[in-house]
C-alpha cells in the first residue's frame, strides 16, 4: 500500500552524514569550516542543493576515506551540523546483512541498535556540563523521520526494508564468523561500525536521526562469496539506488 507524501509541519534543516562509499558525494560544493568544542568534524561541512533548499554534508571518513569507524570525532561531526542549524540527521551507513531474508544490493531503515564498540566518545557530558541528562534511548532511531526515509523509497520505486537491528562493532577489521554467529544469537540483522555513538549524540543535542542503510555484503559466514567480492559487487548499485531516495526524500520533506 502506497503511503501518503508527508510534509513537514514545520520547517527542517537537514544534515547528511555520508560513509565509505560516497568519496566524491559533494566534492564541488560550497564548504564551511566549522570549530566545535569537541575539534574539528571529519571534513568541513559541504552544502548540497536539493531543489531551493540546502542539505549540510559531512564525510564521516574524510574526504580522503583516512579515519577509520573507530577514530571518527562523531561529537565534532554532530556538534558541527547543530552549530549550522541542523535538526535531522540522515545518517548513511554501509552494512553486511545477517541471515538471508535481504540480499547485498538492497537498502534498509533500522529500527533499533546494540552496541558492541568501546573506548569511543559516546557523549557531550564530558564531566565539565552542568546540565547532565540521561536520554531515554529505548527508540534510537526518530519514527518519523524512518518513516519519511521508507516513503520516499517507495515512491521513487526502490525497494527498501523496515526494521531490524543494527549491531555496531569496533571496527575497522571485519566481524570473525563467531562473532557474527553471536550477533545472530543477539538478535541482531544488521552488522556496521557507524551508527554509535553518532545516533546517541545527535539525540543529546536535540537532533532527529536515522540511519539508511546500503547492504553491501553478507556478514561473515553468511554468504557464497569472500566479503570484499560482495563488496565489490554490490558498492555501486546500492549507493544509486540511496542517492534516488536522498532525492525523493528532500523532494517530499521540503
Amino acid at each position: 500500500m502506497k503511503h501518503a507524501q508527508r510534509k513537514s509541519r514545520t520547517p527542517r534543516q537537514y544534515g547528511l552524514v555520508a560513509g565509505s562509499g560516497f568519496r566524491d558525494f559533494g566534492g564541488d560544493s560550497a564548504a564551511h569550516v566549522v570549530d566545535t568544542e569537541f575539534g574539528k568534524p571529519s571534513s568541513p561541512v559541504r552544502e548540497l542543493e536539493y531543489g531551493e533548499h540546502r542539505v549540510f554534508l559531512i564525510a564521516r571518513h574524510g574526504d580522503d576515506l583516512h579515519i577509520p569507524a573507530h577514530r571518527v570525532n562523531y561529537r565534532a561531526n554532530m556538534a558541527a551540523l547543530k552549530k549550522l542549524g541542523v535538526d535531522s540527521v540522515v545518517a548513511i551507513n554501509t552494512v553486511g546483512v545477517i541471515g538471508g531474508q535481504l540480499q547485498p544490493g538492497q537498502l534498509a531503515v533500522p529500527s533499533q541498535l546494540i552496541d558492541y564498540t568501546w573506548g569511543r566518545d559516546h557523549s557531550i557530558y564530558d564531566g565539565e556540563s552542568a546540565n547532565l541528562t540521561h536520554i531515554d534511548f529505548t527508540e534510537p532511531f526518530c519514527a518519523e523521520l524512518r518513516q519519511g526515509i521508507l516513503d520516499a523509497a517507495e515512491t521513487a520505486g526502490i525497494a527498501c526494508h523496515g526494521g531490524g537491528v543494527y549491531a555496531v562493532t569496533q571496527g575497522p577489521r571485519l566481524e570473525t564468523g563467531a562473532e557474527v554467529r553471536r550477533l545472530a544469537n543477539d538478535g541482531a540483522d544488521f552488522v556496521g561500525m557507524t551508527a554509535l555513538p553518532e545516533a546517541s549524540l545527535a539525540m543529546e543535542l536535540g537532533m532527529r536521526y536515522a540511519c539508511l542503510s546500503l547492504i553491501v555484503n553478507f556478514a561473515a559466514g553468511y554468504g557464497p562469496k569472500a566479503i570484499h567480492e560482495d563488496l565489490e559487487a554490490h558498492t555501486a548499485t546500492a549507493k544509486m539506488q540511496s542517492m534516488k531516495v536522498l532525492r525523493q526524500f528532500f523532494h517530499e520533506v521540503y
